[in-house]
Parts: C-alpha cells; sequence; structure tokens
C-alpha cells in the first residue's frame, strides 16, 4: 500500500536575502531552502545571528525598509511565489494565511494601545463586514481560547500591565485570529520562566491540532525541536546546513555543527563538575564571512575543497540532507 505523501504549502528554494547599510550589502540568507507540509512542525534552529529571524522576515515580507532585500530565490506558498507577489495580494495573505509570533511581545504589542484594540484591528483589517459587537466577542473567545481565564479584563488592559507570558497568550491569539494555514512562532518562549514556556508551547500544540496549521517554530534550544517538531532544519551563517526528520536529526547527526550543537548539549549521563563540550572559535561576522563552507573556520575535519567553495547539500540518509565535503569524501 503506497503511503500518502503531505501536501507541502510552503516551499521556499535559494532563498538570498541582502542588507545595505551605508553602502555596503552584506548577505544575510545565503541560498536557503526548506520545504513545509500541512499539519508539520518545521524546527529551525541555530545559534544567533545565523538568519533565522531574517528567513522568517522573508517569507511574511516584512524585512526592514530599505536595508533589506531578496536577491534571488523563491518563496512558494499554495503554488504562488511571495516574492513577486503584488504588495496588496501581499498583505492579504499576511496574518490571513501566514501569520507570526515575533520574539519580543512587548516591544510588537503597542504599548500606547489597550489590548483590545489592538486585537479588533486584526478582526478589523481581516474581516471588514464584521459589526463592532460580533468583533468584542470574538477578540474575547479568542482569548479565552489562549488560555486567558479573563478575557474581558485583558482586553481592556495595556500591554505593561500584563505579564510576559500573558503578553506572549495575547501575541499568540492575535496571530490565530484569522485562523491561517501557516504560524510561524520565533522564539516564542524568549525571556519567559521555564513553567511559563512549557505552557506556551504546549498552548502552541493544541491550537495546532484544533485548527490544522502547519508551524515553524525558530529556536536555538534543541530541546524544544526535540520535543515539539517533526522535522529540523539546521542553520549556520545564513545557510542551511542540514535537514532531517527530528529522530533522525538526533540519533544520526550528519554535519559537524549539528554534532557539535547536540555533543554540547549537557545530559544527565555527563560527569558533574566538568568542563561541557565546546564548538571551538566565534560565528565569524556576516562582513568576514569564509570563501567556502561557512563553518570551515571552527571545523574538526576540515580539509582542503572546505576552504575553496561552499558545499552544496547531498543526501546522506532517507529523506536526510547535508552540505559537507567531509560526508561526500566518507560516502
Amino acid at each position: 500500500m503506497n503511503k500518502v505523501q503531505p501536501e507541502t504549502i510552503l516551499a521556499v528554494k535559494d532563498l538570498v536575502v541582502s542588507f545595505t547599510v551605508e553602502n555596503t550589502t552584506t548577505i544575510a540568507v545565503d541560498r536557503a531552502g526548506f520545504e513545509l507540509s500541512r499539519g508539520e512542525t518545521l524546527g529551525v534552529v541555530g545559534e544567533s545571528g545565523c538568519g533565522k529571524s531574517v528567513t522568517a522576515l522573508s517569507i511574511m515580507g516584512l524585512l526592514p525598509q530599505p536595508a533589506g532585500r531578496i536577491e534571488a530565490g523563491t518563496i512558494e506558498f499554495m503554488g504562488r511565489d511571495l516574492v513577486t507577489l503584488e504588495k496588496k495580494k501581499m498583505q492579504k495573505i499576511r496574518g490571513e494565511k501566514i501569520s507570526m509570533i515575533f520574539q519580543e511581545p512587548m516591544t510588537a504589542l503597542n504599548p500606547v494601545h489597550r489590548v483590545g484594540k489592538q486585537i479588533n484591528e486584526v478582526y478589523r483589517l481581516h474581516y471588514p463586514g464584521m459589526k463592532p459587537d460580533e468583533i468584542g466577542d470574538r477578540a474575547a473567545g479568542m482569548l479565552a481560547k489562549v488560555g486567558i481565564a479573563d478575557p474581558e479584563k485583558v482586553l481592556k488592559a495595556y500591554p505593561h500591565q500584563l505579564s510576559g507570558g500573558m503578553r506572549q497568550r495575547v501575541m499568540i491569539a492575535m496571530a490565530l485570529c484569522a485562523e491561517p494555514d501557516i504560524l510561524i512562532a520565533d522564539e516564542p518562549t524568549t525571556a519567559l520562566d521555564v513553567t511559563v514556556q512549557a505552557q506556551i508551547l504546549e498552548l502552541i500544540k493544541e491550537l495546532q491540532t484544533r485548527m490544522s496549521m502547519a508551524v515553524i517554530l525558530i529556536t536555538h534550544d534543541l530541546g524544544v525541536i526535540a520535543e515539539n517538531c517533526d522535522n529540523a532544519v539546521v542553520m549556520y551563517g545564513g545557510q542551511v546546513v542540514e535537514k532531517a526528520s527530528v529522530a533522525m536529526l538526533f540519533s544520526n547527526p550528519a554535519h559537524p555543527y549539528t554534532q557539535g550543537l547536540l555533543t554540547s548539549i549537557p545530559g544527565l549521563a555527563s560527569t558533574p563538575k566538568t568542563i561541557l563540550p565546546t564548538i571551538d572559535g566565534m560565528v565569524p561576522s556576516l562582513e568576514d564571512m569564509p570563501r567556502g563552507c561557512r563553518f570551515s573556520t571552527r571545523c574538526p575535519f576540515v580539509f582542503e575543497p572546505c576552504r575553496d567553495k561552499a558545499p552544496v547539500s547531498l543526501s546522506v540518509g532517507p529523506d536526510h540532507y547535508a552540505a559537507c565535503y567531509y560526508l561526500e569524501k566518507e560516502q
């Protein structure tokens, strides 16, 4: 019996994103690519500055202007290339079909407007014919869905009057008002207590099941990836260095960078009071990336081809891809 393949609703191919500041152009994302299926949770993991958030903003059409620019590549959503889509059509997709939870809710929410006004604005934008009373009921109902016990009180509050976890729930409610097909969660648990982090991640998972959404979960925490994602993309220096199912990534990491990340996680079997393994060196700045493999300055397996030309992604197992000359040599 043939296994039915899940429907691909988002395909990012060879995405190149640049930023120009004071006549200097740097490449922040370099030929990144991955696919997202309906109902899937895809984890995007990597160190700060690796291009995770820039990739997300590119999908949303929210790159900072005029500095940010998509130089090349495609972002296909249900067969339409969002890169070439006209502005008005992109505004229709943003929020209604693809929504995003931003990294810091205190800066994402407008501090001078009450929560209710901000949520109501989402409904007015996407449902222009909806009556004010219905908008108010919908807003309260959405806050209740994300686990807020007293929606009416929160609707009347300003963002600074809410806790970090409560603000994040408000952000999730706003992102889900139009019941999007894709939810992008950019570090949704940053600066939250551990218990609140678990609640927020569990809430996203529960809402995803209820609304049949696909989720892109951006994080630097491999533990979050292990517990919440189906597949994972590992980024380094603006490039995708490995793609695999979460089970495969943790049981058989292929790229030296992924291996280094997993090795550096402390475990219960670790010897107490010993120095934790680390990845030697520092992430190069965007202005000073190596010519070849961007991990070559820190890689323990580096050899001559790594320094000359960037490696291409190759298959290292079923639906498992990595960009590494050392792996090619070993095959």
